[in-house]
């Protein structure tokens, strides 16, 4: 089936909704992250936890609200629970190994490149599950290509 692609269904609403998300779950989330790290008196593990999961939750709404602007004009589009929820988990999961390395290691070369790439191939990883989460009444393809390329 070829199908009519409509990445923007909605104009511009989705995009600039998508990059407000992304931008509020970093502030909140950056927030948190500097709180424990300038004061001792603070409970660390917490504030890193609220933090990762503050940024996590920026970029799978980011990614999801972009979603929902997608659109196949000859299908109905929906989305499989479990893999949309397994995508936000994965998210937020590999942000808070980042954040709590960083956090407790400090933010030296070798952990932001360590942490940074881990973090980097989560949220690719986060992207694709949240993909293979689409039904539609079609095939979804990828080139392997382009999969690679996206995710370097």
């Amino acid at each position: 089936m070829q199908g009519t692609v409509d990445g923007f269904s909605y104009g511009t609403v989705t995009p600039l909704a998508a990059y407000v998300m992304a931008c509020l779950g970093a502030a909140l989330g950056l927030r948190c992250i500097t709180r424990s790290l300038r004061n001792d008196q603070s409970w660390r593990p917490g504030w890193l936890a609220l933090g990762a999961a503050s940024i996590g939750c920026g970029i799978w709404t980011m990614h999801f609200i972009a979603m929902i602007g997608f659109q196949v004009e000859e299908s109905r589009i929906r989305y499989d629970v479990g893999l949309t929820i397994l995508s936000l988990a994965v998210a937020i999961a590999v942000v808070g190994l980042g954040v709590f390395a960083v956090g407790y290691r400090g933010a030296n070369t070798t952990t932001l490149l360590i942490a940074g790439t881990f973090t980097g191939l989560g949220v690719a990883a986060m992207h694709y599950i949240g993909m293979a989460a689409i039904r539609l009444n079609g095939d979804l393809r990828y080139e392997v290509r382009t999969v690679a390329l996206s995710v370097l």
